[in-house]
């Protein structure tokens, strides 16, 4: 299960980081309201990702699920070291937890360019800050996976 859990962790980083070269956009800009410019290129983004993509871009959903699932099975085993166990599941879950309930529904109304241009600024940017919450979590996951191997 090990290996899957590290696929997986990998696999959802290398998702994030695409995300990430889109969201990094919103950095050192306070609360300010983002240039047109700025806002069309995350909001573009975001609807290919998250509407027009479907199917492929429930891959994602499955491989956080099966990602939870290989942690899980970690868990119950017991061929790797308790901690990593301990450590492991709960930052996954965390991070796939923000996602699922906040981050993509963020992103498809910032795909959706719904609201203000204020109101999308401030869904660029929570979307951008749940994303470095995630890729640390994730991150860890990963070192933790491959230090335990």
């Amino acid at each position: 299960m090990h290996a899957y859990a590290a696929a997986g962790a990998a696999f959802l980083l290398a998702v994030l980081w695409f995300d990430l070269m889109f969201d990094v956009q919103t950095a050192g800009t306070g609360n300010a309201i983002l240039s047109p410019e700025v806002l069309a290129s995350i909001s573009s983004y975001y609807r290919r990702v998250t509407t027009a993509a479907r199917p492929m871009n429930n891959i994602v959903a499955l491989v956080m699920l099966l990602t939870l699932a290989a942690l899980g099975a970690e868990v119950i085993g017991t061929d790797h070291p308790a901690w990593m166990c301990v450590v492991s599941l709960p930052l996954a879950a965390s991070a796939i937890a923000l996602a699922i309930l906040r981050t993509v529904r963020n992103a498809v109304a910032l795909g959706k360019r719904e609201g203000s241009l204020q109101a999308q600024s401030d869904l660029a940017r929570k979307v951008f800050y749940d994303h470095l919450y995630c890729l640390v979590a994730m991150t860890a996951v990963l070192t933790f996976q491959l230090a335990c191997h």
